[in-house]
This record gives structure tokens, C-alpha cells and sequence, in this order.
């Protein structure tokens, strides 16, 4: 998928007869002709560039454009590192599981979720055991009560087309 950049409209590419000027900082030429306005700019030595271009007049901001793109990719840089990634870790029942398999599974579940980490427990239903779905929300209502102490459920056992999901967070 190609990511379409906004193109932006600065200096000499600018093609409207007059723009409502700004300066960076706060100063205001209000409405001026788009000459006078690159005239201006060039004279202290930074860029034309057209900010809002449907308003009436289009609107121009006198500014140092390569500083500015350099503060907003550090701004994005500095949001990325400060987000959190939430890791999802999926366990998947059957319908027919044994009790001592389901204890293993809940066991691996209590590990992700002392780390921090949201469990997503899934049952798939094959075959026949489409015809009883009620199956597969039993066998989450099983392990439900394993985990309660250090989980909290997102949401209750839903039904997703082959499978019956539920979400547990950590309890923090």
C-alpha cells in the first residue's frame, strides 16, 4: 500500500495572487500579495509556506521550513518511544480438553500475565461441535475461575465464527 504524503506548497510553487501572511512567532502582515510575501520571506532568510490553502485567502507562514519538519519528526520520535506495546499471547483449547491439560494451559497463562502481558484464550470448534457452541463457552467458564486472582476479563466469552474467545488482562 502506497502511503500518500502531503505535498507541501512553499516559496516559488506558490501560484495565488495574494495570501494572509504570518511570520514564525506570532506576528501577523495580514493580507498581502504573494510577491510582497516571498519578498518578505527572502529578505529574513526563511521559506514562504502555504498552511492553509482552501481558506480565503489562503493562508502563509514565513518560517524556517527545514527546522520545522526537524522539530515534527522529533516530536513523532519522541511519541513512539514513549508509547507502550501491548503483547497478546493466544492459548488455544479444544472443546473435548482434559482437565490436567487445561491446568498446564492456565499455568502458562498465570507466567503472561505476571508479565505483564494480555492472555486471549481461544476454543475452536470442528465439525459437528458447530452444532453445540454453548461447548466451547463451557470450557472458558472452566478456566475463568483459575485465573480470577491475578486477571481481570475484558470481556465475557464471545462467539467469533469458529471460535470462542476471551480476553484476560492483568490485574495491576
Amino acid at each position: 500500500m502506497i502511503k500518500k504524503q502531503d505535498r507541501v506548497i512553499m516559496n516559488d510553487d506558490i501560484r495565488v495572487p495574494e495570501v494572509r501572511c504570518n511570520v514564525d512567532g506570532g506576528e501577523s502582515l495580514g493580507i498581502i500579495s504573494t510577491d510582497e510575501a516571498m519578498e518578505k520571506a527572502n529578505q529574513m532568510g526563511l521559506d514562504l509556506v502555504l498552511i492553509a490553502p482552501t481558506a480565503k485567502p489562503p493562508v502563509a507562514k514565513i518560517m524556517d521550513y527545514g527546522k520545522f519538519k526537524y522539530q515534527e519528526e522529533k516530536k513523532l520520535k519522541e511519541q513512539r518511544k514513549n508509547q507502550t506495546k501491548i503483547d497478546v499471547k493466544e492459548i488455544k483449547l479444544s472443546v473435548k480438553i482434559a482437565e490436567n491439560d487445561i491446568s498446564y494451559k492456565v499455568k502458562h497463562a498465570r507466567e503472561f500475565l505476571a508479565e505483564g502481558k494480555h492472555v486471549k484464550f481461544r476454543v475452536f470448534l470442528r465439525g459437528r461441535e458447530m452444532a453445540h457452541p454453548e461447548a466451547g463457552k463451557e470450557v472458558l467458564l472452566r478456566v475463568w475461575p483459575m485465573l480470577e486472582d491475578v486477571a481481570t476479563m475484558e470481556k465475557p466469552p464471545i462467539f467469533e465464527g469458529r471460535y470462542y474467545n476471551m480476553y484476560l488482562l492483568p490485574i495491576k
